[in-house]
């Protein structure tokens, strides 16, 4: 890790810099792409301080829904693509509520990184 500030506080330096100063000088075309830009620079800052806390508690999740064991070492993907096929051939032993938790708190954390502004409470 790099000394202060952090690459998620450089991200959200350059999205605020645009949303106060570039953006509201802007019409048309510029505005929209700079907006698309702004929107862009909060999914990156947002991936930067949340992906690794989401990703381990969905790797948890999924070592335990298929009944790996906590020393399983296979990565996240490994584990969804082993996922997504037991669902599909119809070998995934796990209780339907634990599963559909799994899927909910997934997307959840998903949703929070790429667009917060679709959760609901």
């Amino acid at each position: 890790m790099q000394d202060l500030p952090t690459a998620a506080e450089l991200v959200e330096a350059v999205r605020e810099f645009l949303e106060r100063d570039i953006f509201p000088a802007l019409e048309g075309r510029k505005q929209f792409h700079t907006r698309v830009a702004m929107n862009v620079l909060g999914i990156v800052q947002r991936e930067l301080e949340l992906s690794n806390r989401s990703d381990a508690r969905e790797r948890k999740r999924l070592v335990a829904l298929l009944g790996r064991g906590g020393d399983s070492d296979a990565s996240l993907a490994d584990l969804n693509v082993e996922l997504a096929a037991r669902i599909r051939d119809g070998s995934l032993d796990a209780p339907r509520d634990e599963l559909f938790g799994h899927l909910r708190e997934t997307l959840r954390d998903k949703l929070t990184i790429a667009n917060p502004k679709y959760l609901s409470d």
